[in-house]
């Protein structure tokens, strides 16, 4: 079994705020905003390790969520709040932001939000909000968010394409979660889990400001996603002043625990260019 550096790093806390830190320092830090249900140990620590080779690495829970004390933000803007409170608690100037899913909207609230805070913005498997003509998720979306507990067919299908090989590279990505998983038991509280549904439910988008986003942005996503459509990924390269788009033709919302080394490898180039 693979030991991570992600895996073995003790957890923190600033200002009731559950972090964990590692990798690379000197630079300029990467801040990871997690995806709808999921907290910080719902990353895959292969992807971690890669980044973190390169740099310094900061997950961490956001308020009420899983470890985190306080009340969680039911507004999208409670959360991006959230997560510039908790930069400025560690008493950082100067971030990356990478988001993925619920997580890439947050980070551009976080560069709206406090510009002078976010040096360079990853938006993964995600959306502006609001992006006109996106298709619609499948009903079985849905179906599948509600229930109370998702198990790995339910990931395979809300995060993986229907293929063999996308299948056996979801299994594999779920199974380097349980180490972290195995040991926490993370998971989002059912209020919590609420609070969020109702910050995507009310969100009116950031898609009439994107050309605020003027800072350089990588948008990826896979073209199977099921769950935010591929559209809003070549949408954004549409308004953004700044960007670049990188899509994978094989994966879907998981794209990134797919293809951690392809992705990692971006990311990497991205923040150093």
């Amino acid at each position: 079994m693979t030991t991570y550096i992600s895996d073995q790093t003790e957890t923190r806390f600033v200002d009731g705020f559950a972090y964990r830190r590692f990798g690379k320092t000197g630079g300029v830090p990467l801040v990871l905003c997690m995806r709808l249900r999921g907290t910080m140990d719902h990353w895959d620590p292969d992807l971690l390790d890669r980044l973190a080779a390169q740099r310094e690495v900061i997950v961490f829970d956001n308020r009420g969520t899983n470890a985190s004390t306080g009340t969680p933000p039911d507004t999208i803007e409670g959360l991006a709040d959230g997560a510039i409170a908790f930069i400025r608690a560690l008493g950082l100037t100067q971030v990356d932001v990478l988001g993925w899913s619920m997580g890439g909207i947050v980070a551009q609230g976080v560069a709206l939000r406090a510009p002078e805070l976010v040096r360079r913005l990853i938006v993964a498997g995600s959306s502006a909000g609001g992006v006109p003509n996106l298709p619609p998720p499948p009903a079985k979306v849905n179906e599948t968010l509600a229930h109370p507990v998702n198990h790995d067919e339910d990931f395979l299908y809300l995060f993986f394409p229907e293929t063999e090989r996308a299948r056996q590279a979801g299994l594999a990505s779920l199974r380097r979660l349980d180490h972290r998983l195995g040991e926490s038991k993370a998971a989002v509280q059912p209020e919590t889990f609420r609070a969020q549904l109702t910050a995507i439910g009310t969100f009116a988008g950031f898609w009439d400001r994107q050309p605020e986003l003027t800072l350089p942005v990588l948008v990826a996503n896979g073209a199977h996603d099921v769950m935010i459509d591929a559209y809003a990924t070549y949408a954004m390269s549409q308004r953004l002043p700044n960007a670049k788009i990188v899509l994978y033709s094989d994966a879907g919302h998981a794209f990134l625990f797919q293809h951690p080394e392809d992705f990692a490898h971006e990311v990497n180039h991205f923040l150093t260019v």
